[in-house]
């Protein structure tokens, strides 16, 4: 067979291949452009929101019924100003009344005569009521600013409930409609819910737990995270240093933001300006916009990892979270952490930690976050807005060296937000004169005088 027969044989079969080809590309296309309902987080693959609707009694025209959030999210929290639940509803149920949560509008009640329902909108928005809120406003795990903690960190406060009251509905299983196209802003995107699922019914022990109850009525929706859906501008970045060079990485200029008072005056503040006292209590005193101090990064937060020491079997890590927001205390912060070395650590000081294995038995992911009552609460700007660790890692002789930045975190996540990591090419490289220990007073030099430089920066 010559070549130009050759030729024509592939070119039958890849003109009858072709009309194939083009559907699968356009499948895969398609399918990459439809949300799904599916873990977006790969270092939290199982992660999600789960919503709970449990009916626990019907009334004349519709039924009582108590909503629950779970957060199933290993280290991704809501933090303030809280979540904000929406849903449509299938036919034109009204709420007549809401405990623990109320809607932000009350909607076109006209048709109403008498009795007024609390939102009689197509479409309600539910927020979460504030601590403080009367007792007989509230049920279990209401009323808490709509902040709903993480699962590993604080299992305890990972819920958030209200009860409603709907009216116009069906009064039994049969007549019942699930509602519709539920959203969830956390306190922004970011999450895609899926569609209401009907599951078996809920059940529920008594207090003195001898009689177990169950819902009349349960379905759940889930609710999964992405940081690409929710585009949000980076919130941290991380700067690097060690013992064995005198470099000192900085965040990359500009990584959250850059200095413009010329068309966004007030987009900073130094941190010893004679204004700012007047900056902080301004006119966004009560929002939840950040107000920075003036760095070239512009980050409300940064993470510092220093190598601080060697030792003939160990080496030591010190790392320092800086809040750089004169608007925010960051309750319940948490800090993951990429590393090789993670499944070597022997010690952590003045932290609590939590291995992940996102991926089965690797277990390079670790989460880390502040002691109760001592340094779980990240104070905002100023001189005690840092909170400071450090980690001692024993050596694997197989995988461990300073060379080519291996000492250096490979992902750093602040508040379930991926931080911004300086270039690879920028990492303090191990000069090559360093090879052999060094002496413990040039370390010591080297150490005190990154720490003094990156305070200052």
């Amino acid at each position: 067979m010559d070549l130009s027969s050759s030729r024509s044989i592939f070119g039958r079969s890849v003109g009858k291949l072709a009309p194939l080809a083009i559907s699968l590309l356009f499948f895969l296309v398609l399918s990459a452009l439809i949300p799904s309902t599916e873990a977006y987080d790969s270092l939290d693959p199982n992660g999600n929101i789960t919503i709970k609707w449990d009916i626990m009694q019907w009334t004349p025209d519709g039924y009582v019924a108590v909503v629950t959030m779970f957060n199933f999210q290993q280290y991704r929290h809501i933090q303030a100003p809280g979540w904000t639940l929406g849903w449509t509803w299938a036919k034109k149920e009204v709420i007549w009344s809401m405990v623990g949560a109320q809607t932000t509008e009350q909607g076109d009640c006209s048709r109403f005569k008498g009795n007024t329902p609390h939102c009689c909108k197509k479409d309600p928005t539910v927020v979460d009521l504030l601590p403080g809120t009367p007792y007989n406003q509230q049920i279990a795990n209401c009323c808490k600013g709509g902040v709903i903690n993480s699962w590993v960190q604080d299992p305890a406060n990972a819920a958030s409930s209200f009860q409603v009251s709907v009216g116009a509905a069906g009064t039994t299983n049969k007549t019942v409609r699930v509602p519709k196209n539920f959203t969830l802003r956390a306190p922004g995107p970011g999450y895609t819910c899926g569609i209401a699922k009907i599951v078996k019914p809920t059940k529920f022990v008594t207090q003195d737990g001898r009689r177990t109850t169950q819902a009349l009525m349960t379905w759940n929706v889930t609710c999964t995270y992405s940081q690409f859906l929710a585009q949000k501008t980076p919130t941290c970045c991380v700067s690097l240093s060690s013992f064995y060079n005198d470099t000192i990485v900085n965040c990359p200029t500009c990584t959250c933001g850059c200095q413009n008072n010329a068309t966004q005056p007030g987009s900073c503040v130094e941190g010893d300006s004679p204004y700012l006292a007047s900056a902080v209590n301004g006119a966004g005193k009560n929002s939840f916009t950040p107000l920075v101090q003036c760095t070239s990064h512009m980050c409300p937060i940064r993470v510092h990892w220093h190598v601080k020491l060697n030792y003939k079997e160990y080496w030591r890590v010190k790392i320092a979270i800086t809040n750089f927001n004169y608007r925010m205390n960051y309750t319940q912060w948490n800090l993951v952490i990429q590393h090789p070395n993670l499944d070597n650590l022997t010690q952590l000081f003045s932290f609590n930690y939590k291995s992940l294995t996102p991926y089965g038995g690797i277990n390079d992911t670790a989460m880390l976050w502040g002691v109760k009552y001592y340094n779980d609460l990240l104070m905002q700007a100023g001189p005690y807005g840092n909170v400071q660790s450090e980690l001692l890692f024993k050596k694997d002789p197989s995988t461990f060296t300073f060379e080519k930045g291996w000492a250096f975190p490979r992902r750093i996540y602040f508040n379930g937000d991926n931080c911004v990591m300086p270039p690879p090419d920028s990492y303090p490289w191990l000069p090559n004169a360093a090879s052999h220990l060094m002496s413990t007073s040039v370390m010591t030099l080297l150490t005190a005088s990154a720490w003094l430089l990156i305070y200052y920066v």
